[in-house]
């Protein structure tokens, strides 16, 4: 099992890696450009404060030099800016703009540093709010003047800020990942283009070819696959023609000798019993390489190309009835529904189940049963037989050509190329066959072919 970005798909791992760029790259923008611009506005709202709390402290130190000073006048002429607010200690007294502030409203390092003689600020944070005080000595007064401003405003800002900034971070994230996904496209499309090409030459579509591009990165790619493509192609042909004319050729031979033998089975009663028995070897031979001969012309029109797709209807129950017919068996085999329709090749389909009825007969103890069922949109031929059965591990591969085994199935009696054809066959009618355990023993082949819509 395939933990991680392994279990990925190459598309979704460009799109994921996109965002991941796009989302870091982002984050960093996002976090520098607030940091510096929160520096920067708290250096100016500092430093405006400083200012004003200087200007302010300055005035009140002179209101204060003068005898008979009022200092609750005092702090209120100060004309501190709205919001701000002033606490003042002069003769170990203190005062405050505002009733509900006082000693308690300044942090206690602020407080340190005035009392050393030394002018401090600092921000601070009181009932969730963010403000930021400034201390002044006032030694010529014997006093300490604070000044006490708001940074909600500037609290917002940075707020707003960081919100916009995070906004913009997400939003580039989902552009990275579109651009990802476009990206992604870009690849796999061409990957999937040639996959599905590779599929049909596979199938035998030897004439399919990817379409030319103009993409100067993909055109090499793609001549290479078409001129290997248009070689595999010409090998084909070639060792499908050097077969077909190879049997071709073997037949007039083949011929000659079956007329010879012919002629020597109507004189059989006039030989010796030893020579009798020889010509019945003879004559088995020659049928078994008669058949050979006619596989392998199959076959190499097969490999050729030279199939064409089935354009004509076949009632299925009477073909099935009349192939059990040459194969000598009794039409009280077939069992099921006998009145489905196929588009098929009417002697290419009756070699297929010729093959198939005769190999039970040959190899599998016997036919016993052929049954056809319909299933949705196809109909399924099930042909049993008393054999042994085949093993799991050869089902697949008595379908290969020449394929043989240690069991009566595989004995050197057939041809190997029966099951082939049949494979073949079904293939080029848009069917499938595979085979199993029938239910009474045996082996079950079971042909699926297409049925005609009624």
């Amino acid at each position: 099992m395939r933990f991680g970005l392994h279990a990925l798909g190459l598309r979704h791992r460009l799109v994921l890696a996109f965002a991941v760029v796009a989302l870091l790259v982002s984050a960093v923008f996002a976090i520098s450009t607030y940091l510096l611009a929160r520096g920067y506005l708290l250096a100016q709202r500092e430093n405006a404060v400083q200012h004003q709390t200087f200007a302010d402290a300055a005035y009140v130190q002179r209101r204060l030099s003068s005898a008979g000073a009022d200092v609750s006048a005092v702090l209120t002429a100060a004309g501190t800016p709205a919001g701000h607010s002033i606490i003042l200690r002069w003769r170990d007294q203190w005062y405050a703009s505002a009733l509900d502030e006082g000693r308690d409203a300044v942090p206690g390092g602020v407080l340190g540093e005035i009392a050393n003689g030394r002018p401090a600020s600092q921000r601070f944070r009181s009932d969730d709010e963010a403000y930021m005080v400034v201390g002044v000595p006032l030694p010529s007064v014997n006093g300490q003047f604070y000044e006490i401003a708001p940074l909600t405003e500037l609290d917002g800002n940075l707020r707003l800020l960081s919100g916009i900034l995070m906004g913009g971070a997400a939003l580039a994230t989902a552009l990275g990942a579109a651009l990802g996904l476009w990206a992604s496209r870009s690849v796999v499309t061409p990957l999937n283009r040639v996959a599905v090409t590779a599929a049909s030459i596979a199938g035998g579509e030897l004439d399919t070819r990817l379409p030319a591009t103009e993409d100067p990165e993909l055109a090499t790619i793609v001549g290479s696959f078409n001129s290997m493509v248009d070689t595999l192609q010409q090998r084909i042909n070639r060792d499908a023609r050097l077969a077909a004319d190879v049997s071709h050729e073997l037949r007039s031979p083949l011929t000659t000798l079956v007329g010879s033998v012919d002629l020597l089975n109507a004189r059989r009663d006039e030989l010796p019993e030893r020579s009798q028995r020889a010509l019945d070897l003879v004559t088995a031979d020659l049928q078994r390489f008669r058949r050979l001969l006619d596989d392998l012309l199959e076959l190499a029109r097969s490999d050729g190309g030279l199939d064409q797709r089935p354009s004509t209807t076949v009632d299925l129950g009477e073909l099935l009835r009349q192939v059990l017919g040459e194969v000598g068996r009794e039409s009280t085999l077939l069992r099921g529904r006998t009145d489905i329709v196929v588009k098929a090749d009417k002697p290419r389909l009756g070699r297929l189940f010729r093959n198939l009825f005769e190999n039970a007969e040959t190899h599998g103890g016997g036919l016993t049963s052929v049954e056809v069922a319909r299933v949705d949109e196809d109909v399924l031929v099930l042909v049993d037989d008393a054999g042994p059965g085949i093993p799991p591990h050869d089902r697949e591969r008595v379908f290969e050509r020449f394929a043989t085994g240690a069991t009566k199935r595989g004995s050197s009696s057939g041809t190997g190329l029966g099951l082939a054809l049949v494979a073949e066959t079904v293939a080029i009618h848009d069917g499938a066959v595979w085979c199993s355990a029938a239910p009474a023993g045996g082996a079950r082949f079971v042909v699926r072919l297409p049925a005609v819509r009624s």
